[in-house]
């Protein structure tokens, strides 16, 4: 029965275009006796040089077994991505650095109390012009790279809309209204004031825009006076020493076009504020001692000014950014004559 159903298959194999079926002896009954005529298809993996790649082969799987080192895994990858690429540690930022020179911003041999009695005629030491670096010197020689870029951003703004002549102008203009802004401001609070000057001061919109802050302010201790830091060697002249709701300060008066409503705003003044202050708590010219700082933004328009009030622990912080600054604007002093020729 089976020898009749496989005769069967192969006379229908016959039929079949393409193929050849020859009959094997009768002797043995094998499925591989039967062969098609067609080739046998070449395995497409048989045409590849083993022999050529045996080498690579070998080495690859030898290698699962051997101990890398961090070494030999830096040479293995950078034979496989290219070499490694370091990444470069951010720069410090100032609120983590230290200065090197430490030196204190309130002196312990002076009471913020001495002398408590208001003066009858306010502090006002002539500033002398020397070789000795201004406060405002050392911030604007030390501005970051980012200050320095949106200065001249703004510059460069302003010319453009203004004109070279035009930008001078206006400069010239800001730098007139400051100064006669400040003049009002030491005439209203120096006690030789006179109502008629009183009366004329008041016209002008920055000092409009101050008032609610002269309500606050009293013993006044100095006016436009300077001071002088002889351990750390730099000079400047503060505006105003005075009481503010009962807190002696130094007082720094600034105007501007926009709204400072935050601190942040007024970028490097707070620093301003603590080189006056820690000036003046070692110069010898004053007997007393502040140990907070005021900053009051005025408007043109006569719109309230803005007052940045910065307590002891405060001013303590921009003290030491402040060291920084100065301990930077050394460096490059120094920096600058060894580069002179002799």
């Amino acid at each position: 029965m089976k020898m009749k159903f496989f005769q069967t298959i192969c006379r229908q194999l016959r039929s079949s275009k393409g193929f050849s079926v020859e009959s094997a002896t009768p002797v043995a009954f094998s499925t591989s006796s039967y062969s098609c005529g067609r080739k046998k298809k070449v395995n497409p993996y048989e045409e590849v040089d083993q022999e050529k790649y045996s080498n690579l082969v070998q080495s690859v799987l030898s290698s699962r077994g051997l101990t890398h080192t961090p070494e030999s895994l830096l040479k293995e990858d950078a034979l496989l991505y290219g070499p490694v690429i370091r990444h470069k540690p951010p720069k410090q930022d100032e609120d983590t650095r230290m200065p090197q020179n430490w030196f204190p911003i309130f002196n312990p041999e002076r009471n913020d109390k001495s002398n408590a009695s208001d003066p009858s005629v306010p502090l006002k030491i002539p500033l002398q012009r020397n070789l000795i670096p201004s406060v405002t010197r050392v911030l604007q020689q030390t501005m970051t790279k980012q200050q320095v870029f949106w200065l001249e951003r703004w510059k460069q703004r302003m010319i453009l809309e203004l004109g070279e002549d035009g930008f001078k102008e206006y400069t010239s203009n800001v730098f007139l209204q400051g100064k006669r802004f400040h003049e009002a401001l030491e005439s209203i609070l120096s006690p030789q004031e006179t109502v008629k000057e009183r009366d004329e001061n008041l016209k002008s919109g920055y000092i409009e825009s101050v008032q609610h802050i002269l309500k606050d302010v009293s013993g006044v201790r100095a006016l436009e006076s300077a001071v002088q830091h002889e351990t750390l060697n730099y000079i400047g002249l503060l505006d105003c020493v005075a009481e503010y709701q009962g807190k002696l300060c130094v007082i720094d008066w600034k105007t501007s076009e926009k709204p400072k409503p935050f601190l942040r705003d007024t970028f490097d003044n707070p620093l301003q504020v603590v080189a006056y202050m820690g000036a003046m708590n070692h110069d010898t010219n004053y007997s007393f001692q502040v140990q907070c700082g005021l900053i009051v933004v005025a408007y043109k328009d006569g719109s309230p000014a803005h007052p940045h009030f910065m307590d002891e622990e405060l001013c303590s912080q921009y003290w030491a950014k402040w060291l920084l600054r100065l301990e930077e604007y050394t460096e490059k002093k120094k920096n600058q004559n060894i580069q002179k020729p002799e």
